[in-house]
């Protein structure tokens, strides 16, 4: 399995919160609200700032009512669909996030497509998961802290994404459905969570893989996203340095130099 960096080792991870972030982030919001981006629209920066946009295609993978839509709605910004309904083929959504490389000082602009489908979708359409598993960059795991099934699941998915050809694919797993830890509600917390932390723990380090929570109230802000994004920006841009040469289908110039 490919080595995982230290988190903070390759991206500023508190860089939206920094003065110099503002006119690159500015660009995905407007009134303090994420910008929805189409398949053809991107961040436009004035001409004397030059930024490259590196591409990447995300698949969104797990088991029915994990909240898989949820999460693609959540980091594109986009509202979350509080009803559940199953997705009927694929969707895709577009993330536009500015990081900083520590080493370099370099600002990048990560397009994401995230890619969701399905449970039902994938078994009853046999192209479908071969369209989605095409030319991937990255694959989230996707368990709900309230559905034990979906975490005896995920070794299940992950093997089928082990060796070969996905040696190179970024793998991260993220647990959802969290719960915020108020006092008044410890009770309740307790007797809805079905994956307790230790089964989290023993599970990490059989995996060896990031996972991250992603949960409770959303704001208006960035703070709730950017761990998840930074994290997986991270882990591509990593895995491009590892096989610098292949990234030629990247930037929008075709020419980005991995650092």
């Amino acid at each position: 399995m490919a080595e995982v960096p230290p988190p903070g080792s390759v991206v500023v991870a508190d860089w939206h919160r920094c003065k110099d972030s503002k006119e690159y982030f500015n660009k995905i919001l407007h009134k303090k609200r994420r910008k929805n981006f189409g398949l053809l629209e991107s961040p436009v920066m004035p001409p004397h700032v030059a930024v490259d946009t590196v591409h990447y295609k995300i698949f969104i993978s797990g088991k029915s009512g994990v909240g898989k839509t949820t999460l693609a709605a959540r980091l594109a910004g986009l509202s979350i669909p509080y009803a559940h309904y199953e997705t009927t083929g694929i969707e895709t959504t577009v993330v536009y996030w500015p990081v900083k490389l520590r080493e370099s000082g370099r600002v990048l602009f990560f397009r994401l497509q995230l890619w969701d489908c399905g449970e039902n979708a994938l078994r009853r359409f046999d192209h479908l998961l071969p369209s989605c598993k095409e030319q991937v960059d990255a694959v989230l795991f996707l368990f709900s802290f309230t559905d034990r099934t979906s975490f005896d699941d995920l070794s299940n998915q992950i093997a089928k994404w082990t060796g070969p050809p996905f040696g190179r694919v970024v793998k991260l797993v993220v647990g959802t459905k969290v719960f915020v830890l108020n006092p008044l509600f410890i009770f309740d917390l307790f007797m809805h969570c079905d994956v307790a932390d230790r089964d989290v723990r023993d599970f990490q380090e059989t995996w060896r893989l990031p996972l991250l929570r992603m949960g409770g109230e959303v704001s208006d802000g960035l703070g709730d996203v950017a761990p998840l994004l930074n994290c997986l920006a991270e882990q591509l841009w990593h895995q491009d340095c590892v096989t610098a040469g292949s990234v030629g289908h990247r930037s929008q110039q075709e020419t980005v130099t991995l650092l």
